[in-house]
């Protein structure tokens, strides 16, 4: 990549004020026959202290909700309540363990078809400032990130993503610099991801504003690594690395280390093997089948993998500068796994993603469960 790149037309800075207005091919997400999910632990239902410096009790879950429409995007305020978006309704529900889910916002302008609708969340750092949310959704002609408070319309960021029924990418989260980043797809088009000019199949380094962040590879470009087919996980550990999960096609599903500039292969790759062609290869990889990882998150040295296809929750351990063995947890035991994040108290929430099309629907699903840790 260049020094210096020209005007990028898909990226689109509004000034303050700008408003919404009013309103397949197979991928790996994929998982025709899921079998009947089993009841829930007895117990749950209470919340138990969580110490922010612990391990989650992945024996311990506690639901939080229950009956949520896919839910996607998780992101914690800073009293601990969480927000959580439901794909195809672009509601925002506010969620507090022993409470009824409280919608707190609807997003304008969502467009839920196949994968697409209100994806990710994100709260910005200076939220107690500012009042600000962040999401990612899927509008009637693209892909968008907008940010608004939880009481007045939302203002465009970026937009021009190209959107597809799959491959929309979609998390968003603020990085340890201040800086938000976003994770998107190729929306069936492999050719994008390997086009320094198109914001698909890449990870994005914004300022909240929704400009390209200073420092990134090339100036004026919010382009920060390229060569992905579709990340919908971001997290860092606490040496400030980026890790992001990324759905394989038809071999297998990866966990990348995130370095600015680098390229990660799609579609000359997938998997291990490119280095020797100057691509990057992924820390971890699993079949598709074991895996299809959406959310990630990371706490107390360990990187944990929401699995959709693969109905279970992935542990990996930070060992030596990089990543152990993973190791298979909750298999078949809540269907198949969309998101995972780390609450303020050190507790692992999680969500259920069997209302998606994809899953066979139980009573009582899509469900928030919680982990408290010790």
């Amino acid at each position: 990549m260049g020094k210096a790149r020209p005007h990028i037309p898909w990226f689109r800075a509004t000034v303050a004020g700008l408003l919404i207005a009013g309103a397949m091919v197979a991928c790996a997400e994929e998982n025709p026959a899921d079998p009947s999910v089993p009841p829930l632990p007895t117990g749950i239902g209470s919340t138990s202290p969580s110490s922010p410096t612990g391990q989650p009790d992945l024996g311990a879950p506690e639901q939080v909700a229950e009956n949520i429409d896919v839910p996607w995007g998780l992101a914690f305020l800073p009293d601990g309540a969480a927000l959580v978006a439901e794909r195809d309704t672009g509601r925002i529900l506010r969620l507090v363990p022993g409470r009824a889910p409280e919608q707190v916002y609807r997003v304008p302008g969502v467009a839920a078809r196949g994968e697409g609708g209100l994806l990710g969340l994100a709260v910005a750092p200076d939220y107690a400032e500012t009042g600000y949310v962040y999401a990612y959704f899927t509008a009637e002609t693209d892909n968008r990130i907008v940010r608004f408070r939880l009481d007045g319309q939302p203002e465009v960021l970026v937009a021009d993503i190209a959107k597809a029924g799959n491959h929309n990418g979609g998390r968003i989260a603020f990085g340890p610099d201040g800086m938000l980043y976003a994770g998107t797809g190729d929306a069936g088009q492999s050719r994008r991801s390997q086009d320094p000019a198109s914001p698909n199949g890449k990870i994005l380094r914004l300022t909240p504003e929704g400009r390209p962040a200073p420092g990134n590879p090339d100036p004026g470009s919010p382009v920060y690594s390229l060569g992905h087919r579709n990340v919908q996980g971001l997290a860092w550990d606490r040496a400030g690395r980026l890790f992001a999960a990324e759905f394989g096609q038809d071999r297998f599903d990866e966990i990348n280390l995130i370095e600015p500039g680098r390229n990660y292969g799609w579609p000359a790759v997938e998997g291990a093997g490119g280095t020797d062609r100057g691509y990057t290869d992924p820390l971890v990889t699993w079949t598709t089948a074991e895996a299809s990882p959406s959310g990630i998150a990371i706490t107390a040295d360990t990187l944990y993998a929401a699995a959709l296809r693969g109905r279970r929750l992935w542990s990996v351990p930070l060992a030596d500068g990089g990543l152990g063995t993973p190791r298979s947890e909750l298999r078949d035991q809540y269907g198949r796994l969309r998101t995972v994040a780390v609450a303020p108290d050190g507790a692992l929430w999680l969500t259920t993603s069997d209302t998606d099309g994809r899953g066979n629907v139980d009573p009582g699903e899509d469900r928030v469960l919680r982990f408290p840790a010790r």
